[in-house]
């Protein structure tokens, strides 16, 4: 298929659109700004899946996830003009917040599209970070056109969650500081949402360590990513279905390519999985993870349960690294407990 194909309304751009030495540049730039996070081990996951899982502790990042990475990234490349203008962007949570952590530290108004569903607590965050909130219904389309619109009355820069080539360089530094941390890792896995985190963590991955392999982790009820990649071409995400909040989002025009081209594996896991693997991480690790999180842990636990396990590349992988991508919770609403 030809990279310039237009398939489904959503073109097939380049992959080198974004590069390695942008994830570099990304990390030299907000080294100051953001937390070079922790990897966590645990021995009752390992022995529950057999192998050494190494868990890259975005959760403990600014803004409580990875998200801060690509927003600080952006919004340090902004001019003065840009600035003064402000910054929008439509999201469920994460990169809300995230978005207007980093707007309040460059002394800039963030402007905040969130559907109604979004959970309270990341509403919190954002107000609490300096945020304008203006709720919508909870379709994409909806968000987008929300957002156009402001951008349109305040003259404000937009920064979407993922489709943009400064945040996808900054998520890719997450990636490349687990690999510095790990070196002896043979799989990196990672959550699909948008794709940006997954996009930034080929870039880095690729580099580093040619040999890895890059695996992805979907809900089966928001799998348009593992669908994507079967058929060969996007299949844009219709109607998710999720505990997984994070993960409902379809993929973009530039995030695509590089699932497409450079991710070896899609994992899938259903609700039940997830949660019982997210409850089963925060009673052995006391570290508290949302569910997006916990969607790579419990797709590796399925698969490594599985009869055709010795079948699978994964057989190979002693050392795998899994990326937390966050940890913003509502402890009222905690999915195990309605």
């Amino acid at each position: 298929m030809s990279r310039d194909t237009v398939s489904n309304g959503i073109a097939n751009a380049n992959s080198k659109s974004v590069r390695f030495v942008d994830v570099q540049a990304a990390a030299n730039r907000i080294r100051s700004y953001v937390h070079r996070t922790p990897v966590l081990t645990c021995e009752a996951i390992n022995k529950r899946v057999g192998c050494n899982i190494f868990f890259k502790c975005e959760n403990f990042q600014k803004s409580g996830a990875f998200k801060f990475r690509g927003a600080i990234n952006s919004v340090a490349q902004l001019s003065e003009a840009d600035l003064a203008s402000g910054v929008v962007t439509h999201s469920s949570g994460n990169h809300a917040g995230a978005l207007s952590l980093a707007a309040r530290i460059f002394g800039t108004k963030a402007h905040i599209v969130m559907p109604s569903s979004s959970s309270e607590i990341k509403k919190a965050a954002v107000r609490e970070y300096g945020g304008v909130i203006t709720e919508c219904e909870p379709t994409l389309a909806a968000r987008m056109s929300e957002a156009a619109r402001i951008q349109n009355e305040t003259g404000a820069v937009l920064i979407p969650p993922f489709d943009h080539a400064h945040v996808i360089a900054g998520q890719g530094t997450a990636a490349l500081e687990l690999i510095e941390q790990v070196p002896e890792l043979d799989m990196i896995v990672a959550p699909i949402g948008g794709g940006g985190l997954m996009s930034g963590t080929c870039l880095a991955a690729r580099e580093l360590k040619p040999s890895l392999r890059i695996v992805g982790a979907e809900p089966t009820g928001a799998d348009d990513a593992f669908q994507s990649k079967q058929a060969g071409k996007f299949v844009p995400q219709l109607s998710p279905d999720t505990v997984a909040d994070g993960l409902r989002t379809s993929l973009g025009q530039l995030t695509w390519p590089f699932i497409r081209d450079e991710v070896d594996e899609i994992l899938l896991a259903d609700d039940l999985a997830t949660v019982s693997a997210m409850k089963f991480f925060w009673e052995r690790t006391k570290v508290i993870i949302e569910p997006s999180c916990a969607v790579p842990l419990a797709a590796i636990i399925k698969r490594f349960s599985e009869p055709t396990f010795k079948d699978s590349s994964l057989e190979r992988a002693e050392n795998i690294g899994i990326i937390i991508s966050g940890g913003n919770v509502d402890l009222q609403a905690l999915p195990w407990s309605n």
